[in-house]
């Protein structure tokens, strides 16, 4: 059974860093494309950034220049390291896996940016 296990979010204030990171199990990671979306209170889930298997990357305009997405397939792992966060940044970021044309979920870590 796949599992996604995130972790790192916090409170920080705005133009400070921080990295999330989110461990898979039950999966060939290698062939996986991972990813983080966001939710924000009273808005729908969006993308921030994702990683294919052969290291193809995309990101939310919104986020271009400040995110950066990266696996360690080694570890099954995929991060992403937040620099200069704005108070809207925060939401609860979500780890995804697709795999095999499904998609799987991490339970979500908060990260709140004040301004």
């Amino acid at each position: 059974q796949v599992q996604l296990v995130e972790a790192g979010g916090g409170l920080v204030q705005a133009g400070e860093s921080l990295r999330l990171s989110c461990v898979a199990s039950g999966m060939r990671f290698s062939i996986a494309t991972m990813g983080w979306y966001r939710q924000a209170p009273g808005k729908q889930r969006e993308l921030v950034a994702r990683i294919t298997d052969v290291y193809s990357t995309t990101y939310a305009d919104s986020v271009k220049g400040r995110f950066t997405i990266s696996r360690d397939n080694a570890k099954n792992m995929v991060y992403l390291q937040m620099n200069s966060l704005k108070p809207e940044d925060t939401a609860v970021y979500y780890c995804l896996a697709r795999y095999y044309l499904k998609d799987y979920w991490g339970q979500g870590t908060q990260v709140t940016v004040s301004s």
